[in-house]
């Protein structure tokens, strides 16, 4: 009989965060959810921003929670949160600005601005990433055109869960996983992209060393141990891209599987040995981002259930309150394929009136325009499944094997009815769970990082033992043909 260690999950996500405790005994993990928070963009005059004052202000009260919950007996406290937002530190340490946000419209046209500095194929092969406005590498870039003075005084860069490590730790890092979200940083050297950053005159300095997932990295610090009480508690840095840490929880028995991460976004990929940096990598903008132990995840990101939260959040704003299981039910209800739309049109990326920008889309696109609510919901969970299996296609090709089973994981699995649309769009059998994903692989890496646990192939046997999964097979393929084929024209 093992003593039950206790590990602390600070998971912040794009819509809301929470502090979750893992106890982990006898090979078996259980987690309660101590702390949830809402993660509202600040929109000021020079655009919009995380409020990270405020999650660092939620993150201390779910520190303090959970340590009075489990009588100050945490074993390590780990964070993780959302790709490719970041902060800059003076050469003190001080934050300098509230850091942009990813759907900030500044960097629009940046991606061409890039390509009239290094050619596409070029950041490609220095970088490995699939080409997203969103990217650190072009909020950057956009800094720098417009000659911000903030690039003029900064010393340090940290992506934003390197910011709240360096806060918790005092200790400055830049995390390899969440690094190489970026499209700053050179897969096959392990390194920042210097060529790169140089091309695009964005100041190399500002970069550091890179710290390899699963380290430990200090104590709390002594003011924050005696303000949430929690004691001298280990700081672990997990896989501190949330994606990271989600594929690390994935229950699978072999190496021929695809995975989705469903939540905001879809990130749907496979765990390879090494990044796949070539033409046909380029040609179909994937993205090769760092896993643990060496592993690699090659991916595409699809923009996921952001249509849907949007809608809601449109509908709320005129008064008329939904919840996600009322408009899947009202989905369900509804008739399908009545158009075909791509999620990942630019026009859906910032935030804004959503049930009239995909009105709009099959408006232009000569389909039939979905009226009720009913109708546009299911257009947008259809529009998600039919882009999985364009992926999963191209995924397949990129690797060379077929891939089976899908395994979906994240707060998205919660969708049932997504879920067995994926099943159907793609033709292959659907396992999902766990839903907390991202906060067991955060804990599963302290785990291993205190040497309470010996790999990644014995934090997944964990996880099999712990949680039970869903599964679903696909079903009326023949109408997801017809509809895919139809996508396929539509994006031409």
């Amino acid at each position: 009989m093992t003593d039950t260690r206790n590990y602390l999950a600070i998971d912040l996500g794009a819509e809301s965060g929470r502090t979750i405790v893992g106890s982990l005994k006898d090979g078996h993990l259980s987690l309660i959810e101590t702390h949830r928070f809402p993660n509202d963009p600040v929109r000021l005059p020079d655009g919009l921003h995380w409020d990270v004052l405020h999650l660092w202000s939620e993150i201390k009260t779910g520190i303090g929670i959970s340590s009075t919950k489990f009588n100050r007996q945490l074993d390590g406290i780990g964070l993780d949160t959302w790709g490719v937002d970041f902060a800059l530190l003076d050469r003190q340490g001080a934050l300098l600005s509230n850091p942009f946000h990813y759907r900030d419209e500044r960097t629009d046209g940046m991606l061409d601005e890039a390509f009239r500095r290094m050619p596409r194929s070029e950041i490609f092969a220095n970088t490995g990433i699939q080409f997203m406005q969103i990217n650190t590498l072009y909020q950057l870039l956009a800094m720098a055109l417009q000659r911000s003075p903030l690039v003029d005084v900064a010393q340090k860069f940290v992506t934003v869960p390197d910011l709240f490590n360096y806060w918790l730790s005092g200790e400055i890092t830049n995390e390899f996983t969440h690094a190489t979200t970026t499209q700053c940083f050179d897969p096959r050297k392990r390194d920042w992209a210097m060529p790169v950053l140089r091309a695009l005159e964005i100041p190399t300095h500002l970069f550091g060393p890179i710290t390899e997932s699963g380290t430990p990295i200090g104590t709390l610090l002594p003011r924050v141990a005696e303000e949430t009480g929690a004691g001298e508690v280990r700081i672990v840095v997990p896989a501190c891209h949330d994606t990271g840490s989600a594929v690390v929880a994935i229950p699978a028995q072999n190496q021929d599987f695809a995975w989705i991460s469903s939540g905001t976004w879809s990130i749907m990929g496979a765990e390879v040995p090494k990044p796949h940096v070539d033409e046909k990598a380029l040609q179909y903008n994937f993205t090769n981002e760092g896993g643990v132990f060496g592993t690699w995840r090659l991916s595409k990101n699809i923009l996921g259930l952001w249509l849907v939260q949007e809608c809601r959040r449109e509908w709320s704003r005129r008064g008329e309150e939904l919840s996600y299981d009322e408009m899947t039910r009202l989905a369900a209800e509804s008739e399908p394929f009545l158009a075909v739309i791509d999620p990942d049109f630019d026009g859906f990326l910032h935030p804004g009136d959503m049930p009239a920008r995909i009105q709009k889309y099959c408006a232009d696109t000569n389909q039939t325009v979905p009226q009720t609510k009913g109708q546009i919901v299911r257009s947008a969970l259809e529009a998600i499944a039919l882009k999985y299996r364009l992926v999963l296609e191209r995924l397949e090709e990129l690797i060379g094997k077929r891939l089976d089973p899908i395994h979906i994981i994240g707060g998205g699995t919660k969708n049932r009815l997504l879920n067995q649309f994926a099943a159907d769009a793609t033709c292959r059998t659907v396992i999902t769970g766990p839903v907390e994903a991202t906060a067991i692989g955060n804990i599963l890496m302290q785990a291993i990082g205190l040497k309470h646990l010996g790999s990644l192939a014995e934090a997944r046997q964990v996880v099999r033992t712990s949680f039970t999964p869903e599964v679903y097979e696909p079903q009326k393929t023949t109408d997801w043909d017809e509809a895919y084929s139809r996508l396929q024209k539509v994006m031409k």
